[in-house]
Order: structure tokens, then sequence, then C-alpha cells
């Protein structure tokens, strides 16, 4: 099957327009349109339902597509594998990982990649849902559970806990509580239950909530809580990392936390060999060593 054909029907694809998809592919409008007649008559079906907003893959076109996706990130693969030199670290790196973990621990960490590696770029994924690394939606993966896959390289960099904490301003207006009980005075911040979350952070909420709880504000997502933390409003539910960077929030009921979460970091085998790969695991995996030498620090003063 001609490639230059499936490449021209990708772009339109992708583009939903023969139009957006020329201008990609800097060629006209109707050179598009003659290469996909052409590949709709060498495969004897059709590829697009055409109407005047657009373009719309019908069923066979949807299996055409799934197929030219698949390829495009091998190739991705490949181009980025052949790029990376056996000395320098370059070019633009995935990375996926949750919304709390992501911004709290790892965004703040970066500029010391940077200065190692100058001419890499981060692309950050922030999300809850679980990206398919196989299938090349990121190149590298930080999961609060060990990644299913059984094609995946895999590290355990950690484990966390969630626990409890508060500001000193809003402890001194509110004062410090002394147990479970104690709690229908204050206002508790957790993650909504309602949202992708991990289950042992899940099942500590769900366990305050037995008890009577003054009252309550619900965030999406861990870095939403730490700023209502910040901002005075409570206390939060939150992941005992965030300590060392927030020396200044005081951990609530000490005696209360979450079960332990691991936390993995994962790449397709077929990147192993890749220098960027390498460069990111090797920083994190620095950067972990350093912030348990730190919290082991603390806990001995």
């Amino acid at each position: 099957m001609d490639w230059d054909k499936l490449r021209i029907f990708h772009a339109v694809a992708d583009a939903g327009s023969l139009t957006h998809a020329g201008d990609v592919l800097h060629l006209s409008q109707s050179a598009v349109s003659r290469q996909i007649r052409a590949l709709e008559e060498m495969l004897g079906t059709t590829l697009f339902h055409r109407h005047a907003r657009g373009l719309i893959l019908t069923e066979q076109g949807e299996l055409l597509f799934d197929a030219t996706q698949a390829m495009t990130k091998r190739l991705e693969t490949a181009s980025a594998r052949i790029r990376d030199s056996e000395e320098e670290v370059f070019g633009n790196l995935r990375v996926t990982t949750t919304i709390g973990f992501g911004s709290i621990w790892l965004a703040p960490r970066l500029s010391k990649l940077y200065a190692k590696y100058p001419d890499l770029s981060i692309d950050l994924m922030l999300e809850e849902r679980v990206l398919d690394l196989p299938m090349r939606e990121a190149d590298v993966a930080i999961r609060m559970k060990e990644p299913s896959q059984a094609d995946l390289v895999r590290k355990r960099l950690m484990d966390i806990r969630m626990q409890l904490f508060a500001s000193p301003a809003y402890l001194e207006a509110n004062g410090v509580p002394n147990s479970l009980h104690d709690l229908s005075k204050h206002r508790l911040i957790s993650q909504s239950l309602g949202v992708t979350q991990v289950s042992a952070g899940a099942m500590l909420v769900r366990e305050l909530m037995t008890y009577d709880i003054g009252r309550s504000l619900t965030v999406n997502n861990y870095f939403g809580v730490l700023q209502s933390v910040l901002s005075d409003l409570g206390i939060g539910v939150l992941p005992d990392y965030l300590s060392q960077d927030f020396p200044q929030l005081v951990r609530v009921l000490p005696g209360i936390e979450s079960n332990e979460v691991p936390v993995f970091l994962a790449f397709p085998e077929e990147l192993r060999g890749s220098k960027r790969v390498q460069a990111f695991r090797d920083f994190v995996v620095e950067e972990v060593v350093a912030y348990r030498k730190a919290r082991q620090g603390a806990a001995a003063r």
C-alpha cells in the first residue's frame, strides 16, 4: 500500500478537512482530494462521509485511521531513538503523572534537569487518567500503583502515605484537634471521592467521614487541596511528600494516616535505550534519594 497516500489520509482524518490537511502537508486541496480518491479506489471502499461542515470517517475509515495512528506513533518512537545520540540528551520527552505529584513534587525540581540538559524539552501531562505507554500516549509515566502491562520497564521509586496537614494560622484561629472527634470543630479538605485517586487516600477520607465532621471542602485534585490548606481554610488530607517542600505546614493528628501507596516510574521496553528516558529516570531517582535523606534527617532531629 502506498505510504504517501496513507500519510495524506492520516492528515485528513486527523484534521477533519481537506483544506486543513493540505496546509499541514503543504499541498493544494485538489492534490489532497485526488490522493484520497485514489486510496478509496485502491481499497474499494469509502473512507469519509462528506458534508458541509467537514469530513467524518466511515467505519472502514476508522479502521484505517487506527492503523495509521499506530504506525505514526511507531515511526515517532523510531525517529526519537535515532535522534538520541550516544552522548547527548535532546529532543522532546512526554512525561505523564498525576496532577498532585506532578505539580507539587516533580515540576518544582525540573530546573535541575534543565540545568544539566538544556536541550531537553519536557511535555508534562498531568491527569488522573492512566495513559497508554505501549501505544505511546506518553514516553514515561510516574504512577501511584504498579503498572499492569507486561511490556514496560518499571522501577519502584518510593512509598507515600496520605496524612492530615493544616497551616499555623488556621490552627491558631481554630485550635489543634487532639482526636478524630475534635474534627467536628474543623473544616476537612479532601479530594472528591467521585474522582479518580489512589484507593488508600479514598479509604482514609471515607474513614474520616464516619466521624462528625464540622464542615468540608472537596477538590478534584491534591494540588487544589494544598492551595486550600495554604489559604488557611481547614485541615487537608494530603500526601506526605509535600512536607519537605512546605515545612510551614503542621501535621495534625500524627497517628492518622493511610496505607502505603507505591510510586512507580515506567516506560515502554522499546525506549530502554533512549538517552532522554535514561536521563529523566536517573534524575528522578537522584531526587528521590535526596528526598529520602532529607526526610530521614528531619525525623532524626
